[in-house]
């Protein structure tokens, strides 16, 4: 096994997941109103996502699927509006003085399909992750020894921000902080969809 590119790859995908995105932002907002429950099945909705964007990579590594540039922004545009969709609810549900119930965020479902259009992982899974693929000298064993890293990784940092916002964060900045993930979500949404709209207009 060529350790120095499994190190490279290590520090790789911990930059990657711990700088904010869509993920973290709907984690964090999550935890903050949900709890450890709601927070960890996204969690683990957004690690399913990321088996279906390796095993895409290792499709196109092997030669077995070729994706159309076309459809990868459509995609981005659907994923962009549905990531709008959940950050504008948990926004108003968020900034709403009157809600009495909890508005529904975050969940294996919302955590799959957020993770599935997240530019920060697609960009890393077609474009960085086939530079680390010669870590060993097997195809397959590669690919499988990937794998296994980034999920353990994406669980770890991601279940790192869920423990942090419940555990160390008093109610009141919990609260600040959901408001803040639902906006950055927001924010985010508007340039994804803008970014794939106007690469698909031109």
């Amino acid at each position: 096994m060529n350790l120095s590119l499994l190190l490279a790859y290590m520090l790789a995908i911990l930059l990657l997941l711990m700088t904010p995105g869509p993920v973290v932002a709907l984690i964090t907002g999550t935890a903050a109103r949900h709890g450890y429950r709601r927070a960890f099945a996204t969690v683990v909705g957004t690690n399913a996502a990321s088996l279906v964007l390796i095993a895409l990579a290792a499709l196109m590594l092997t030669g077995l699927v070729s994706l159309n540039p076309l459809s990868l922004q459509v995609a981005g545009v659907l994923g962009s509006l549905f990531i709008g969709v959940i950050a504008w609810r948990g926004l108003r549900a968020a900034t709403s003085a009157t809600a009495h119930r909890p508005a529904a965020q975050g969940g294996l479902l919302k955590g799959f399909v957020v993770g599935i259009s997240n530019p920060k992982d697609i960009l890393f899974f077609a474009a960085l992750f086939p530079q680390f693929i010669a870590i060993t000298p097997d195809l397959s064993s590669s690919l499988i020894t990937l794998a296994l890293v980034w999920m353990a990784f994406d669980f770890a940092v991601l279940a790192f921000y869920v423990i942090t916002v419940k555990r160390w964060l008093p109610g009141a900045h919990q609260q600040r902080l959901e408001r803040i993930s639902m906006l950055m979500l927001l924010l985010i949404a508007l340039a994804g969809a803008f970014y794939n709209l106007r690469h698909l207009l031109l």
